[in-house]
């Protein structure tokens, strides 16, 4: 079952140590890296002298990035033969700093053997738009492959898959219904996400309702006695999304199909799925372990069934035998699509911190939410500071200072490398997530455009007083020192107000206005409710021939950031590697087409 590489690394290492060690000297050493993936923020484009991109962009490279096309800069950066001679002529330490890039940035392509042929079945694939298909179809056959390889070697079948962040619950369904068939464990901190992952295994046949016989004389009595203000109640306990309880004898079942309680008939050779309420923070599952334990029952004739009712404590129905065999083993495997930030994290401690789990397959996502251990950035690097916007912005700053011991880096590798370990800061983890491979002509030019109006934006803000430049002084005395700007969070806007920088003006300070206590704060009506439409469309004049410097720093920084990923998911792997006395295998593989779902690592860890 596992690949012939345990990481997806370019053909050019002899194996994984090499690869590694290369990756390491690399992130550590490269100066313009560093400078691209954290040491700067778009946001910050424009509000120094000179731009960015003369700042971060080598001299030598500048005039001939400018004369490409964005495609066409595209293309070089990530999918021409570098190797074959061109017109063009690009700068040698261009071409090098590719190399480099392509060089450590693990391989996405799908290998043949875990794409899956065909298509879930209509009913289970209720509410799936295609990328969530190909997820949910390609990853099911996947951990079926990777439980059946276990349970081979092992000679004990996996008795549970545990789904960490199982939301909607879309591959459990998968894995629950034919041909499938497995039990699962879906873990869920949000009820409502629970209460309409229920609603959609009834209409995929996975379960079903409690059936309720109405007396249609009895309702209509019962509502026309009612006083208003008691409808007006019942209206608004529906509303809030109350459960509301079973009648008492005598009286009409008022409850609406929502409230009623699901019901899964566990049966041989029948797959079902056990909802858990619970926020994860950290990797033990013993709590869920206990609940599957109370869950276990006899039901040979197919005939016990037990209900999943207002999300609380699952009940056994009458005929639930007890004299359960506490013997059988309970075998786990963990597993999740795209869990963010930390929540992968616990998905791959558990399979270290839990005698009952013996496989994980975990596909990380959101990096940007991910905490980080080893505490606040060295400032030995100027431009690697954390961006100074963060002082006003709570959860970044409280990410930021936190040593928290389940963030970034896992693995001891990483973390005590050159002794201080490598770290990674919120800028960076957060171009992880782009894709530039799947970039087009179309789509790039929407969002340059909004990375542009949001950039100038904030020109426009420093220069009428709303921000304020913030400066700390160098380590280097050759430096000026590492700038930034005090941060405004928009957030998105309606689409018309991207048709022009003037109409994004005007839609930023209306939202910001609707802030009351935000906009006092800032004194946004005081600095800018004076401002004209020949003002702001003089700003768009002047920094318009600009909006190309932009695009370009933007590609190259989402480019490079391929590598950061690369580092966040080879330090998950070294994790395991460096527990060898309780993981028999572990290797990352991509497990989706990149061009549908561009997170498609999964790693996978196998106990001895």
């Amino acid at each position: 079952m596992a690949p012939p590489k345990p990481l997806p690394f370019s053909d050019d290492f002899q194996d994984a140590d090499a690869y590694v060690s290369s990756l390491l000297d690399y992130c550590a050493a490269s100066t313009i890296f560093q400078t691209l993936c954290g040491g700067v923020h778009i946001l910050d484009f424009f509000t120094r002298e000179p731009s960015l991109y003369h700042t971060v962009i080598p001299q030598e490279w500048r005039a001939w990035l400018l004369a490409r096309e964005s495609m066409d800069l595209l293309d070089l950066l990530m999918r021409d033969e570098l190797s074959l001679p061109r017109t063009d002529s690009p700068p040698e330490s261009l071409l090098k700093y590719i190399k480099e890039i392509r060089l450590h940035s693990l391989r996405r392509n799908l290998p043949p053997k875990n794409g899956k042929e065909g298509k879930l079945p209509r009913h289970v694939a209720v509410g799936m738009i295609p990328k969530k298909i190909h997820e949910v179809g390609n990853f099911a056959d996947y951990v079926v492959r990777v439980a059946d390889d276990v349970s081979t070697t092992s000679g004990k079948d996996i008795t549970h898959f545990v789904d960490f962040g199982s939301g909607q619950n879309y591959l459990g369904r998968t894995l629950a219904s034919p041909p499938y068939n497995k039990h699962i464990i879906a873990v869920e901190s949000k009820e409502l996400n629970i209460n309409g992952a229920k609603s959609m295994d009834v209409l995929a046949g996975v379960a079903e309702r409690e059936k309720v016989m109405r007396n249609k004389k009895l309702y209509r009595h019962q509502q026309d006695s009612m006083t208003p203000a008691e409808l007006l109640k019942d209206k608004a306990a529906r509303r809030a999304a109350k459960p509301l309880k079973p009648p008492e004898e005598g009286k009409a079942d008022l409850r609406p199909s929502k409230d009623l309680a699901t019901i899964y008939t566990p049966a041989e050779g029948k797959g079902y799925i056990q909802y858990v309420e619970n926020i994860v923070q950290d990797g033990d599952l013993s709590s869920v372990v206990e609940q599957i334990e109370k869950m276990k029952i006899a039901a040979p004739s197919g005939n016990l069934n037990f209900i999943n009712g207002d999300g609380e404590k699952a009940q056994v129905e009458e005929k639930v035998i007890d004299t359960i065999s506490k013997d059988d083993e309970i075998r786990l495997m963990a597993i999740s699509i795209h869990s963010c930030g930390n929540l992968s994290h616990h998905g791959i401690r558990s399979l270290l911190l839990n005698p009952s789990v013996h496989a994980i397959a975990i596909v990380g996502c959101c990096y940007n939410l991910m905490t980080e251990r080893l505490g606040p950035p060295t400032y030995k690097l100027h431009l690697l500071r954390p961006n100074l916007r963060a002082i006003n912005a709570p959860r970044l700053t409280r990410e930021a200072a936190a040593c928290d011991p389940h963030g970034f880096p896992m693995s001891n590798r990483i973390g005590t490398y050159n002794c201080d370990g490598l770290r990674l800061n919120i800028t960076a983890r957060m171009m992880a997530v782009q894709a530039p491979q799947n970039w087009t002509e179309k789509e790039s030019d929407v969002f340059f455009t909004r990375h542009f109006y949001r950039a100038l934006l904030q020109k426009v803000f420093l220069d009428y007083g709303v921000v304020t430049k913030m400066k700390h002084d160098s380590d280097d005395e050759q430096e000026n020192g590492f700038e930034s700007t005090e941060p405004v969070i928009i957030g998105s806007l309606r689409k018309g107000c991207y048709s022009s920088f003037r109409e994004y003006v005007r839609g930023a300070l209306e939202k910001l206005s609707g802030d009351r206590e935000r906009c006092e704060r800032i004194q946004l009506h005081e600095k800018m409710g004076g401002i004209t439409d020949d003002e702001i469309e003089g700003y768009a004049k002047r920094f318009e021939g600009m909006k190309k410097e932009l695009s370009v720093t933007w590609s190259f920084m989402a480019f490079s950031a391929g590598v950061v990923e690369s580092l966040i998911v080879v330090d998950r792997w070294l994790f395991l590697r460096e527990h060898a006395e309780l993981v028999r295998d572990c290797w990352v593989e991509a497990v989706f087409d990149y061009q549908l779902s561009p997170r498609n690592l999964v790693v996978v860890g196998i106990k001895r």
